[in-house]
């Protein structure tokens, strides 16, 4: 795992989602701290979802299947700058078209004793591209799969994704955002 990503400062919160200062994002995840983040949800022209699955040398969720990326937003950078920045450097995508769709808050705790407590900005775009090279560091691999394929794959075996794809999906099924319009 890259270093600076574990020692960059990100964006502290409060319940309104106003940036309040920021902290390092270890101390961050260690004491759960309320913090701003971003999911990137893709699709093509098949109406086909990017999924990627996380590297196994994460420091949680490792190996667990996940929308194409997500991260958290760094100081001198808005959400969709972050969103931006992000999946080029997990993808090398630098050409999808992304819009931010709608914001959830959870929180969890995972077996690392570390904590999640994000609310989290959902953007979702189009790519009709293949994805050609990932960095191996924050990605394992990657695959396309149809919604409904997705969904059932969810029910039959939750525990191969991760904690906030899970809610992202029932929500982004409730809004009626399961495709792109992109």
């Amino acid at each position: 795992m890259e270093v600076r990503h574990i020692l960059e400062n990100i964006a502290v919160v409060n319940d309104n989602d106003e940036i309040i200062g920021y902290k390092e994002k270890m101390s961050v995840h260690k004491e759960g701290i309320l913090h701003r983040a971003f999911s990137v949800v893709l699709f093509n022209s098949k109406n086909e979802m990017l999924l990627q699955r996380r590297s196994f040398s994460k420091y949680h969720s490792p190996g667990e299947w996940t929308n194409a990326c997500c991260s958290h937003q760094r100081e001198n950078e808005t959400i969709k700058e972050a969103a931006i920045r992000r999946l080029y450097e997990e993808l090398g995508i630098n050409d999808a078209i992304l819009e931010e769709e709608f914001i959830f808050h959870y929180k969890c705790q995972f077996e690392n004793e570390l904590w999640e407590n994000e609310i989290d900005h959902v953007f979702i775009g189009r790519y009709d591209k293949d994805v050609e090279s990932f960095n191996i560091d924050e990605v394992h691999e990657v695959r396309w799969i149809s919604v409904s394929e997705l969904l059932n794959w969810i029910d039959e075996k939750p525990e191969e994704f991760t904690f906030w794809f899970k809610i992202l999906i029932k929500k982004a099924e409730e809004l009626k955002k399961l495709y792109t319009k992109y």
